[in-house]
């Protein structure tokens, strides 16, 4: 029989079996963290940098992701290319996101993520999650499970937690999403607990212990048996601006700060 996946901070059951606690002062590890560069998805408006303390540094016991408006080059300009990615020769925001992929991944457990977030318009910061195989079958077929997204003053009282995956194997747009939100008024002035707790059965996913979503993985069942959610992900965390769901950033509510305190994942004994 499955275990039971506990709302209450982990305790005896639970084992810690990677952290990183960010009791140092430099950029993020490198034996647990690498960096996605450039223009990466969404048609956000920030350029993606790598060890660039500006951007992304570890100080004073916290992950320190900064959004700045700033003007830097772009490094995958093509020209004469018409994909949003390469047609620019210059960015005008930068930010950072860091991920696992390739040092650290997961087959159900629990992640904590203690952290709090930066508040303005368009600010989009996020926790989440990609199945490790998403270079060879793409995005939906991966799967992606979202911890933690907030989108700024467009909606500052809300916390969203989704799942989404593809439609029997069938690429984007056509894929699957589900998930919840929470309300609470002070998720920029204080440090919040962001969880994911996770088996064969069910994902959960928390704000303070308090249950977002409950997600039954039966559902992500294909017609062949297979599943994306019960196969490895890694983690991946990132301080994104502007896109069609936030809005446009704007400048007044720049530079701001993503702070993570740490982050703990566990497996049940």
């Amino acid at each position: 029989m499955l275990p039971c996946i506990g709302f209450s901070q982990p305790g005896k059951r639970w084992k810690l079996i990677w952290s990183d606690e960010f009791n140092y002062i430099d950029f993020p590890d490198s034996t647990k963290w690498g960096y996605e560069t450039g223009f990466v998805r969404n048609q956000e408006q920030q350029y993606y940098t790598a060890k660039r303390p500006e951007n992304c540094f570890v100080r004073e016991g916290n992950l320190v992701i900064t959004g700045r408006q700033e003007t830097i080059t772009n490094d995958k300009f093509k020209p004469g290319s018409s994909d949003w990615r390469y047609k620019d020769s210059l960015a005008f925001y930068t930010s950072a996101s860091i991920n696992t992929f390739g040092k650290f991944d997961l087959l159900y457990g629990r992640i904590d993520i203690r952290a709090k977030l930066p508040g303005g318009r368009g600010i989009w910061p996020a926790f989440w999650l990609l199945g490790i195989n998403r270079p060879h079958v793409k995005w939906p077929s991966c799967g992606e499970i979202d911890i933690m997204e907030f989108i700024g003053d467009k909606d500052s009282t809300t916390i969203y937690g989704t799942v989404h995956r593809d439609n029997e194997g069938k690429t984007d747009p056509n894929y699957v999403s589900s998930g919840g939100r929470i309300k609470s008024k002070n998720i920029t002035s204080d440090y919040h607990l962001y969880s994911l707790a996770w088996n064969r059965k069910y994902i959960d996913i928390l704000f303070d212990n308090k249950k977002i979503f409950r997600y039954k993985i039966d559902k992500a069942n294909r017609k062949n048996g297979d599943n994306a959610f019960r196969k490895p992900f890694y983690l991946l965390i990132n301080l994104a601006l502007g896109s069609a769901w936030p809005g446009p950033v704007k400048d007044e509510c720049l530079p701001a700060e993503l702070l993570v305190d740490y982050v703990r994942v566990y497996k049940l004994k």
